[in-house]
C-alpha cells in the first residue's frame, strides 16, 4: 500500500501523507516513501514547487509510536530517514509549501517547520509533543523552529509541549497564511502556483540564501554574489528585464 500519494499540476507536485486511520503517523515505510517522493520531485526539472499535505483532514500526528523501540539500529534508521526528509525539504532547492489541516504534532511539526511557506486551517493545532513520551526533538526541529519563531518561543513550545492554535501560530510566525477549515490544501496550491510562475533558478538561489546554510554573514554575501552573477547572465533575467520595460508579465521558461 502506498502511504504517500503523488499528484502533478502545472509545475506543482503535491505529496500527500496517506494513512488516515493512523492520522498519517510517520511509519518507517511512510518516511522512506516521503524521502523518495521528495528526492524525485527535487530532481525533476518539471517540478517547480512541492506541496506537502495530509489526507483526510489531518496533516501528521508525528512518529509512529508503535514502531519505536530501544533497538539502536532500527532507531538510527528511522531517524536517518526523517533527517533525509528534512534535508530535502530545507536544502533540496525546490520551494516547499505545507498545507496543515487538523494537526501537526511531534515529527509532523518538524515537517511543517522545515517548509518554506506554511498554510494552516484556522482550526489547526501545532504541538512539539516529544516530551510527553519522554523523547527529544527529531527531524531538525531544534534548528528549524527557532529560525521561524525565535529561540524563546521555540524553547517554550519544545520544553512545555503545549498545543498552539493556528491563530497563535500565525501571530508568532510559524504559519504564514490562514485558511478556512478544509481549504488549507487549496490555498497552499494557489500559493504554490504563484511560485511556479516565477524563475526556478531565482527561487533556488533565494531559498539557498534564506536557508542560512552558511554560519556567518561574509559567507552568505559571497554565496549571494555568486548566485546573482549567474542569474544576471541567464535567460530568466533577460526575460524579466524585457518584461519590466515592456510593462508586461514575465514569461519564464
Amino acid at each position: 500500500m502506498d502511504l504517500v500519494d503523488v499528484a502533478d499540476a502545472d509545475g506543482v507536485r503535491t505529496l500527500t501523507l496517506a494513512d488516515p486511520k493512523r492520522r498519517n503517523a510517520l511509519s518507517v515505510q511512510m518516511r522512506a516513501e516521503l524521502r523518495d517522493g521528495l528526492r524525485s520531485a527535487v530532481d525533476d526539472p518539471n517540478c517547480r514547487v512541492i506541496v506537502l499535505a495530509g489526507a483526510a483532514g489531518f496533516f501528521c500526528a508525528g512518529g509512529d509510536i508503535s514502531s519505536m523501540s530501544a533497538d539502536p539500529e532500527m532507531g538510527e534508521y528511522r531517524l536517518r530517514l526523517l533527517g533525509e526528509v528534512t534535508e530535502l525539504i530545507t536544502g533540496g532547492g525546490t520551494p516547499v509549501v505545507a498545507a496543515v489541516e487538523g494537526g501537526a504534532f511531534g515529527a509532523g511539526l518538524s515537517l511543517a517547520a522545515a517548509a518554506d511557506h506554511v498554510v494552516a486551517a484556522e482550526d489547526a493545532r501545532f504541538c512539539a509533543s516529544f516530551g510527553t513520551i519522554g523523547l527529544g526533538t527529531d527531524g531538525g526541529l531544534a534548528w528549524t523552529l527557532p529560525r521561524r519563531i525565535g529561540r524563546g518561543r521555540a524553547t517554550e513550545m519544545i520544553m512545555f509541549g503545549e498545543v498552539v492554535g493556528a491563530a497563535d501560530a500565525h501571530r508568532i510566525g510559524l504559519v504564514e497564511r490562514l485558511a478556512s477549515p478544509g481549504a488549507a490544501l487549496q490555498v497552499a496550491q494557489e500559493r504554490a502556483a504563484l511560485l511556479a510562475a516565477r524563475s526556478r533558478d531565482a527561487l533556488t538561489a533565494n531559498k539557498s540564501a534564506l536557508s542560512g546554510a552558511h554560519a556567518d554573514l561574509p559567507a552568505l554575501l559571497a554565496e549571494e554574489t555568486q548566485a546573482q552573477l549567474r542569474l544576471l547572465a541567464g535567460p530568466d533575467f533577460a526575460e524579466g528585464r524585457a518584461a519590466f520595460f515592456d510593462k508586461r508579465p514575465a514569461r519564464f521558461a
